[in-house]
């Protein structure tokens, strides 16, 4: 399969995580492919157990043109890379990697489709958040908070200097801070009856709820929000928002 594709394709691009069947990535661009006639391009998923596999996918395939890169890869994939973009090094995390002249440059554009999908939904209720998360995502989720000027606490399982603990969400600190960003992937396909551990009788009218999630459509944090009428939405817009500037970074790099 790996000599196929690099015989039959031109540019081969793929998204690099792990256990990444679910991933909307591969059917997306794909599709794209397809539509737009382009027969010479492939889109794959590499799926590796650790980080340090990296390096193999590039010796192995030579016509690689780009990547996607998910979780659990966007922060340790970055000593792999020759450069990153200026907001990449800002926000500490990579999610597209472009390849030009045999180098490796990281940049992220999760913050530009996060920022697309959800600046249109807030209110001036809308002045804190929570992140929830302390991962790659939650990282470009926090620099569009403060691009936004919304004061935000990161939520921990394991919570650091000035993070708060799931057991710290009382009543009063949910009411506070009526943005909650669920960025874990607690809730995803298969095991769609989990959910954050919050308080989700404190969600209000005034809340939103956004979960970087999109399978399922709805998730279980969706749901409970949605019955306490908060605001929802999933990372459905987010992620078609992400995929199309990656699109733009490869497509400057190969005139395509």
């Amino acid at each position: 399969m790996e000599n196929e594709l690099e015989k039959k394709y031109k540019h081969l691009f793929g998204l690099l995580g792990q256990n990444i069947d679910y991933s909307f990535s591969r059917g997306y661009f794909n599709r794209k492919f397809e539509n737009e006639n382009r027969t010479d391009f492939f889109y794959t998923n590499f799926d590796i157990p650790e980080i340090s596999q990296f390096p193999d996918i590039l010796k192995t395939h030579k016509n690689i043109t780009g990547f996607n890169v998910t979780i659990p890869y966007k922060e340790s994939v970055i000593p792999y890379l020759d450069d990153l973009d200026a907001t990449a090094k800002a926000i500490g995390a990579v999610n597209t990697i472009q390849v030009k002249d045999g180098k490796l440059i990281g940049y992220n554009t999760d913050y530009y489709g996060f920022l697309k999908a959800i600046q249109p939904l807030l209110t001036k209720n809308h002045t804190k958040a929570l992140i929830l998360g302390t991962g790659g995502a939650s990282k470009a989720v926090a620099y569009v908070m403060s691009l936004l000027k919304i004061k935000y606490k990161f939520v921990s399982r394991s919570p650091k200097l000035k993070q708060f603990a799931y057991t710290d969400l009382n009543k009063e600190i949910i009411q506070h801070y009526k943005v909650i960003i669920n960025t874990t992937p607690v809730g995803t396909f298969p095991n769609i009856e989990d959910k954050p551990s919050i308080s989700y009788n404190h969600i209000t009218n005034e809340h939103l709820l956004f979960d970087l999630i999109y399978n399922p459509e709805k998730t279980t944090f969706l749901q409970l929000g949605e019955k306490k009428g908060a605001t929802i939405a999933n990372g459905s817009q987010m992620l078609s928002g992400q995929a199309e500037k990656a699109w733009e970074i490869w497509g400057e790099a190969n005139n395509f």
